[in-house]
């Protein structure tokens, strides 16, 4: 007992240290969040959790005052390369794919195959990677990896000590200590984040202590109490994957789709969208624990599962994903006929509006090529039809005149007013002729006095 006081007192105060030095560390190398562009935030601190965990077991392991098992010791070394594979993540930005199939790779070494089958081991190696996965997404809020991996590994630690698993106990009681020495940095606002590599090594842990402690158990129970131990980090996975599928987004770029962001957008601040989260991992851990120790049916998980689903639910109806914005090369805004809302057409040779570009006999949509607006002998642009719902495009004469101008070389100008129009070109390229319009001439100079009126006359012949 004096032991795990003493082991846990050490590994807070050593992550807390750690943190603080890794911090400096990370600002001078530039190791920095590249998500959050408002302040320089330094990554590494999730190595400061993985450098006190492992010391201090080790040293209790050496020291034999708490020796390691061999499934603890595997465990221990299993977590260490999955830390240093999400921190290569965290400096050459790996992508997801390469860190699954690494953390699958590691858990494969820690599943007892020979007490749980190879078809169940092989389904448990899925598993701890999902949750790895999971317990990284949940990176990206202040304090929030650290407060779901503090209540859970606590968790898990109790149903590891109820089983008589000390070695398993001591390594969950420091590895929740040391995450507790680092919320002192990362809590809102956070000097330091998590990373990468202290979140795959914090998921993988739990994920895998919690499968130990389950061994020998039934099916279903063991799916209830892993559910419920893991169910917060779970449903953020499943909220986020069914989002962006929904959404047509790439299911593994990085969105502000998360249950914290979306919390926040309800109204909560950033410490209480944390503070909910946690307490919401408080209840399913606690449902788990009750569970596995036998003060509750595998039915009770049911409850949390049914929180989960309704959570998920309601929270998807919470917008996440701003309007796209047009991907064109130039900025030239155009509108759709009878659309009401403005592009942008960015296509090499077809800049300016639809009118504009029709009247440089540029091919329309439905493939049609209009006439130069010159060809008719007006110089005036071609008339804009309405489209089947009545609505008629906005024009810019002084841009379409401009461009007839530059276009049309010795091309007369049409006349102040309304131009005459001699033929009209429609979508099939049959030109259909138009009555003319003539204008009256206009009235004669006129003057008060008769001797400029005289002048006027002889000049105007």
């Amino acid at each position: 007992m004096l032991y795990g006081i003493a082991t846990a007192i050490t590994a807070l105060l050593l992550a807390a240290l750690l943190s603080a030095l890794l911090r400096v560390l990370a600002l001078r190398l530039g190791l920095v969040d590249r998500r959050r562009r408002a302040r320089p935030l330094p990554l590494l601190g999730g190595l400061a959790v993985v450098l006190s965990t492992c010391l201090v077991a080790a040293a209790g392991g050496w020291t034999g005052t708490a020796p390691l098992g061999d499934g603890v010791g595997r465990l221990l070394a299993a977590g260490a390369a999955v830390a240093v594979l999400g921190t290569a993540a965290d400096v050459w930005r790996l992508k997801t794919p390469f860190l699954l199939v690494g953390t699958a790779l590691a858990a494969a070494c820690v599943v007892p195959y020979d007490e749980i089958g190879p078809v169940a081991g092989i389904a448990a190696v899925v598993w701890i990677a999902c949750v790895a996965a999971a317990f990284r997404g949940l990176d990206h809020a202040d304090g929030l990896a650290g407060t779901v991996g503090v209540l859970t590994a606590f968790g898990v630690g109790v149903c590891a000590a109820a089983e008589v698993m000390d070695d398993l106990a001591v390594l969950l009681s420091v590895l929740a200590a040391a995450l507790t020495g680092f919320l002192m940095h990362n809590w809102h606002p956070a000097r330091v984040a998590f990373g990468s590599g202290g979140s795959l090594f914090t998921g993988f842990v739990v994920a895998s202590a919690a499968l130990l402690t389950r061994t020998g158990y039934g099916t279903v129970s063991t799916v209830a109490v892993l559910f419920a131990l893991t169910a917060t980090a779970s449903a953020d996975a499943v909220l986020v994957l069914v989002s962006r599928k929904l959404a047509g987004r790439p299911l593994l770029r990085r969105g502000p789709d998360h249950l914290a962001h979306r919390l926040r957008r309800l109204g909560p601040t950033p410490p209480g969208a944390t503070v909910l989260f946690g307490l919401a991992t408080f209840a399913a851990v606690l449902v788990g624990v009750l569970v596995h120790t036998g003060w509750a049916e595998p039915t009770a998980v049911l409850w949390v599962a049914g929180a989960a689903l309704a959570v998920v639910l309601g929270l998807l109806r919470v917008p996440a994903y701003a309007p796209r914005r047009p991907t064109e090369l130039n900025s030239v805004r155009a509108q759709t006929p009878g659309s009401g809302t403005r592009t942008q057409s960015r296509v090499p040779g077809t800049r300016g509006r639809p009118e504009e570009r029709t009247a440089r006999g540029v091919p329309t949509a439905d493939g049609a090529t209009r006439a130069r607006a010159g060809a008719s002998g007006s110089g005036a642009p071609p008339r804009v039809r309405a489209d089947s719902s009545g609505a008629r495009p906005r024009t810019e004469p002084f841009r379409v005149l401009r461009a007839l101008r530059q276009s049309g070389a010795g091309a007369p100008r049409a006349p102040r007013g309304r131009a005459p129009y001699d033929a009209e070109t429609g979508a099939s390229g049959v030109q259909v002729p138009r009555r003319q319009l003539e204008y009256p001439p206009p009235p004669p100079r006129q003057s008060t006095s008769p001797q400029v009126r005289a002048s006027l006359r002889i000049r105007d012949g």
